[in-house]
């Protein structure tokens, strides 16, 4: 290909924005318009088909539009009244549904607020352990007395499977001694497997057997400390069983022509179903041993409502009155505490039972003092202070229980009857754990006098004052005993010997001193912490409870000038010795600060505090720190960065800038911000500081630029570098500082070929090349405005950056570099007219420099026909079958620029569009849609009073079909 002269045609930038302006076209009100409300008619047709009758229709409209969203809330979804026109008995039975679950929801005695079971009993399993060995034992499986046929008569099968129980019972099982705890969980899970198992293959008998088995195990209090841990695992095989059964019978129900609804009565249940469900509990009650046999029979409580309405109001206080019969007292406290969960769950409303069973225990509750008791532990080897904490766990839960929604009266009446016990300190304790946090905090002060009578034996007082503070957490008491009630647990606190004593109470009570007291009494509370914890790095064992102390003042105290004012606030942050520890509190403190600090400070208090913070974080990152922790830490220091302001104190603000940094130099996002903030501030002082000390201000614009241009370099991101000189340049630039904005620029140049091919983005290596590309195009848009310097040749900068361009080693098969140089046509016909597209105020660009001197232009046009050689000798390169494609695109994209830039009344540049066009249609590769639309727009364009010589142009360019 012949090379071609390039001759930029002249281009009228307000003619050609007025062209483009979008039509007004005049809209009167109530016409349509996309944000205007739609207004719906609907129409109703009634049909009666009744014989003789008539048709007749009725129409309604509304005014307001009809939200689809809104209609799937209210019930009457699409589908549902698609379903409701095919068969309108479905519609009914839906409605009856959706009213019946509403009924049952608003009935429903549990609710959200009631904590179930399943939060307590992971803590159960983690906190009751034991390192003795334990035993078990294991049915083995025996077979004997199976039925062989079904022919046996019914009161045979009962027999058969009765002699199975007795065979069971007499030996058929095998103990396994000297598990650890590990093994032993890991056995109850295998007999958990085995009923389910046994279950499937309708091996029923045998499931029970499992269930008795296990059952008994709860009589075993031969290792006592685990006792709580291992009625959590009986009791989940047995609330398996109990939902195997419920299940079975109630699928019994279902026959050909209904369903047993979930709430239901005992005439829905059918005859089979009843006789099975009587025969479980015949097989229950003929259990011989206490325990299995209450145990069996109340985890499938809730079948008795297949029997009779009152079933289960009858049975509830039998297998209350049953429990009596277990005398070991921790074994019979946690059979109640199944007791009262199981009637929660199938029973809530039945309130006596509940209220019985808390009786009956108070009423045996002497009995941990017994003789049998103290013998059993001396046996075991176990003190009084190791064995009532084995209590809570049952305890709490009856007392949740009973207490759930329960009426005042009932609540001071079980009050009453602890303290006629001598106001025992377990008993207290669970009182003050399981009763409602208000009832507690309104009778704080009687709680405290009873506190106070209480008999420390087994049971440490710091521990109920402990759980009083929990309540007060959550509740709050008169106003007028606060002061006192502080007074009064603290006295007790502070003279706690043992340092975990003390931090696992004074944990607590900070927090009811930062809710109610000023910044003076949580300064007392934090120095005696300090006083407590510092005697033998006593604080290196008490990290979460520290932790905890910090996150509860900075929960409380949202106003940092007054947190960072209480004086041992900052010595109470030197006991986190333990690197990771200390960050994680900084954390803490800085994500605090980001969510409630409203306006930006200069509070020297503050900035100093922050500052020792965020270095505490900045100096934990090593070779080893996490990509996205620190990239959490960049955005806490940036977060506190962008907070700090000292309004026109620029100066101020420049210093701040430079100490952090040196303070926060090896994370790169926040010297990074760091960068953008001081251009911002540069800027910020141009426009304040406009027309007043001007040499003032342009020293310190110029002291802000140096800033960036020695910082850019200390980053690691080759991009993050490019586009930072780039956006520094453009800064000075705006600023009047010709020759600092030069030397931004050569910098980005001069970096240019030490982009690598490829790039990590999020992890994951990536071409640069796309990268490159958007980059060289913002660099090419703010060259236009940059005068050339008077030192160096016409368009130094633009002759400097294609020289990189060209050295460049790009891939083999991109056409990157074609798209650059084409961008770079773009920039030189840009920068050939007589009045730029856009200025900066006070600064000359070559427009007004040169002001379209023919020399200057003659270079241009010089540089024009370099970049289009290059385009046109990579085109030539693509004539290959693989790259005809990657031809014909780029070759309309080159046509397309020469169409918006190129004057076409030039013969030469005239005939190289034509040549283009048809390179791009030659091989069939081009997309016809495309060129259609864009000899179209040829036209139309030739029909403007300056462009009648694209007519010829266009009758030149024939359209190819594809054959």
């Amino acid at each position: 290909m012949a090379v071609f002269p390039w001759h930029s045609r002249n281009r009228n930038y307000k003619a050609e924005f007025a062209s483009c302006r979008l039509e007004a076209v005049p809209l009167e009100f109530g016409d349509y318009h996309p944000l205007k409300p739609i207004t719906v008619t609907e129409s109703k047709t009634k049909k009666v088909t009744r014989k003789g009758s008539t048709s007749s229709t009725s129409s309604s409209s509304s005014s307001s539009m009809v939200d689809p969203l809104s209609s799937v809330l209210d019930g009457t979804d699409p589908l549902s009244m698609f379903a409701a026109t095919a068969d309108p008995a479905a519609l009914a039975a839906a409605t009856d549904s959706s009213r019946k679950k509403r009924d049952r929801d608003d009935n429903s005695v549990v609710g959200s607020d009631f904590e179930p079971w399943a939060n307590k009993r992971g803590e159960i399993l983690a906190r009751y352990t034991t390192t003795e060995k334990l035993s078990i034992n294991l049915f083995m499986g025996s077979e004997k007395g199976r039925a062989g046929t079904a022919a046996f008569a019914m009161s045979e099968k009962v027999r058969t499977r009765l002699e199975e129980l007795d065979d069971f019972e007499e030996g058929s099982q095998k103990e396994l001694l000297n598990l650890t705890q590990q093994d032993y969980v890991n056995r109850i899970e295998e007999l958990n497997q085995s009923l389910k198992d046994a279950w499937a293959s309708d091996q029923k008998v045998k499931a029970l057997k499992i269930v008795i088995q296990c059952s008994k195990l709860l009589s075993d209090t031969s290792v006592i400390q685990f006792y709580p841990s291992k009625f959590v695992l009986i009791t989940d095989i047995l609330d398996t069983f109990g939902k195997l059964v419920y299940e079975r019978i109630f699928s019994m129900c279902v026959d050909n022509r209904s369903v047993l609804p979930d709430h239901f009565s005992p005439e829905n249940a059918n005859d089979t179903a009843k006789e099975t469900c009587l025969n479980w509990f015949f097989k229950i009650a003929s259990i011989r041993e206490l325990i299995p046999r209450f145990y069996v029979e109340a985890s499938i409580l809730k079948c008795n409502k297949f029997l009779s309405k009152t079933g289960i109001s009858e049975c509830l206080p039998r297998l209350t009155c049953m429990i009596r019969g277990i005398g070991d007292p921790l074994v019979s406290v946690y059979a109640r505490a199944y007791l009262c969960r199981v009637g929660m769950e199938v029973a809530p409303h039945l309130k006596e039972s509940l209220n019985k069973n808390f009786f009956d225990f108070l009423l045996t509750f002497k009995q941990i003092h017994g003789d049998t008791v103290q013998n059993q532990l001396v046996v075991q080897g176990v003190e009084l202070p190791s064995y009532l904490p084995l209590y809570p766990p049952a305890m709490d839960w009856i007392f949740q229980c009973i207490s759930y929604h329960a009426p005042e009266a009932l609540l001071t009446e079980m009050m009453e009857r602890c303290k006629k016990l001598g106001n025992n300190a377990l008993l207290l304790n669970s009182v003050m754990s399981a009763f409602r946090a208000e009832f507690i905090a309104t009778r704080s002060m009687d709680f405290i006098g009873m506190i106070k009578e209480c008999d420390e034996s087994g049971f440490p007082k710091h521990l109920l004052f402990r759980s009083l503070g929990l309540n007060l957490a959550l509740a709050d008491p008169p106003e007028s005993d606060r002061l006192q009630i502080l007074n009064e647990a603290w006295k007790v606190i502070t003279k706690l010997k043992n340092p975990q004593d003390y931090i696992n109470c004074a944990e607590v009570w900070v927090e009811y001193t930062c809710k109610h007291f000023t910044k003076r009494e949580v300064n007392t509370v934090l120095a005696d912490v300090i006083k407590h914890m510092t005697p033998d790095r006593a604080f290196e064992d008490s990290y979460p409870q520290l932790q905890l102390i910090i996150k509860k003042v900075i929960a409380y105290f949202h106003d940092f000038s007054v947190l960072f004012s209480v004086e041992k606030f900052l010595p109470f942050l030197d006991m986190f010795q333990k690197e990771s520890v200390r960050v994680e509190v900084c954390k803490c403190i800085m994500e605090a600060f980001i969510k409630h600090q409203q306006e930006p400070t200069k509070d020297p208090v503050i900035l100093n505090a922050l500052l020792h913070v965020c270095k505490t974080m900045h100096d934990s990152v090593n070779a080893l720190t996490l990509e996205d922790e620190k990239r959490m830490l960049s955005y806490l220091i940036n977060g506190f960065i962008k907070m700090v302001s000292f309004g026109r104190d620029f100066e101020q603000q420049l210093s701040f800038y430079v100490e952090s940094r040196s303070m926060f130099c090896n994370l790169e996002p926040v010297l990074v911000q760091l960068i953008h903030s001081v251009n911002r501030l540069a800027m910020e002082t141009r426009k304040v500081m406009k027309g007043n000390h001007s040499r003032k201000t342009a020293a310190f614009v110029r002291a802000c630029v140096a800033y960036c241009f020695i910082t850019i370099p200390s980053l690691t991101g080759i991009f993050t570098r490019l586009n930072l000189y780039l956006h520094s340049g453009q800064v000075a630039l705006a600023n009047q500082c010709l020759s600092q904005a030069d030397a931004f620029f050569k910098a980005a140049i001069s970096l240019i070929p030490e982009v690598p091919k490829m790039i990590n983005i999020e992890g994951k290596m990536r071409p640069s090349e796309s990268f490159l590309l958007e980059f060289l195009c913002n660099f090419f848009s703010t060259l236009l405005i940059v005068p050339d310097h008077p030192e160096h040749g016409v368009l130094f900068l633009v002759r400097e950056l294609l020289n990189v361009i060209q050295d460049y080693t790009w891939e083999d098969n991109s056409d990157e570099k074609i798209r650059i140089y084409t961008c770079v046509l773009h920039l030189l016909s840009a920068m050939s007219q007589e009045t730029y597209l856009y200025h900066i105020d006070k600064v000359d660009s070559n427009d007004s420099l040169y002001g379209g001197d023919s020399k200057f232009l003659a270079e241009n046009n010089k540089l024009c026909e370099t970049v289009m050689a290059q385009i046109l000798e990579h085109l030539k390169t693509l004539a290959k079958d693989e790259a005809l494609k990657r031809q014909s695109s780029l070759g309309l994209s080159f046509f397309n620029s020469i169409l918006a830039h190129g004057d076409l009344r030039n013969n030469k540049l005239n005939q190289l569009s034509v040549n283009l066009w048809h390179l791009a249609q030659r091989h069939g590769c081009a997309d016809t849609r495309t060129m259609v639309k864009t000899l179209e727009y040829i036209k139309k364009r030739s029909k403007q009073p300056d462009m009648t010589h694209l007519t010829e142009l266009a009758l030149r360019l024939p359209l190819q079909t594809r054959t």
